[in-house]
């Protein structure tokens, strides 16, 4: 699934590909994809007329600022857009295609048809699910030391699986929840309320680190991640701990481990990241 660093990569070529096309007409090949408004007929009418006034990210969702609308999108496990001429053939698994007045087409296309999309009047999407219950967004001015330490210090909970729930902090995700908790030298089993100071400050400065670095770098390509012009993303070659199980840890040179930690596979180093004293073996 992509997380914030690879949304936020495609939010910003949209930006620079969208931006200020008209809506002529809008075509729905799987409804499903539309969660709001309930009747399809409704959605692409709506839609018509209206102007991309620009494209704006809240934690792992898209929102399509029009004249008058907004449009919440997710891309779940594969969702992708692409800027196409409306000559070109329609590829397998697109799902709604945006038709602009300029002969241009914007498509959604979803392998995993797992994707979604609600439309709101403007302003109200903040308001509503799915954005209303997201916290703290890591790369914004109020992801502030205690606004952080607030939010998670006194919880009982495993720090990754806290850090994974979007009511708290958006759009770490998996990759980088590792990432992060490897730069802090924290294990991810550690409860969050047993964090020191110096712990929750080294989390709070790794986790703003690893996204802007994941964001400079265009997002990780694991799988099929790719932003609106087709481009994949280099962060995957600076993982420091994910998907390097039994490599040398590139600190210390002892194995990375992977155990399964709220049903999410985690990668950490038991020698940089300790939970207990126990025997470790070099990689």
């Amino acid at each position: 699934m992509p997380e914030l660093p690879e949304v936020e990569t495609i939010r910003r070529t949209l930006n620079q590909l969208v931006v200020g096309k008209s809506i002529e007409r809008v075509s729905v090949h799987l409804p499903r994809i539309i969660q709001l408004p309930e009747e399809i007929g409704e959605f692409c009418l709506l839609l018509e007329g209206q102007t991309i006034q620009s494209i704006e990210r809240r934690g792992k969702f898209l929102r399509f600022l029009l004249d008058d609308f907004a449009l919440v999108s997710h891309l779940r496990m594969e969702g992708r857009y692409g800027l196409y001429k409306q000559e070109d053939p329609l590829e397998l698994h697109t799902h709604v295609v945006f038709h602009f007045t300029d002969g241009t087409e914007l498509r959604y296309k979803d392998v995993r048809q797992f994707g979604t999309m609600h439309l709101f009047p403007k302003g109200r999407e903040l308001e509503e699910k799915p954005l209303k219950k997201l916290g703290l967004e890591p790369l914004e001015e109020s992801f502030t030391l205690k606004a952080f330490k607030d939010k998670i210090a006194h919880r009982t909970t495993k720090i990754k699986p806290l850090l994974l729930n979007q009511e708290y902090i958006v759009g770490i995700g998996n990759i980088y929840v590792d990432e992060s908790l490897f730069l802090a030298k924290i294990h991810p089993e550690r409860e969050a309320n047993t964090l020191s100071a110096q712990e929750l400050a080294a989390l709070h400065e790794a986790i703003v680190s690893t996204l802007n670095d994941a964001v400079a770098a265009g997002g990780s390509s694991i799988k099929s991640y790719v932003n609106g012009q087709g481009e994949i993303g280099l962060f995957q070659h600076q993982l420091k701990t994910y998907g390097r199980k039994g490599e040398p840890c590139s600190e210390c040179g002892y194995a990375i481990e992977k155990t399964v930690l709220g049903g999410r596979g985690t990668h950490f180093c038991p020698q940089c990241q300790p939970l207990k004293r126990k025997r470790i073996r070099k990689a």
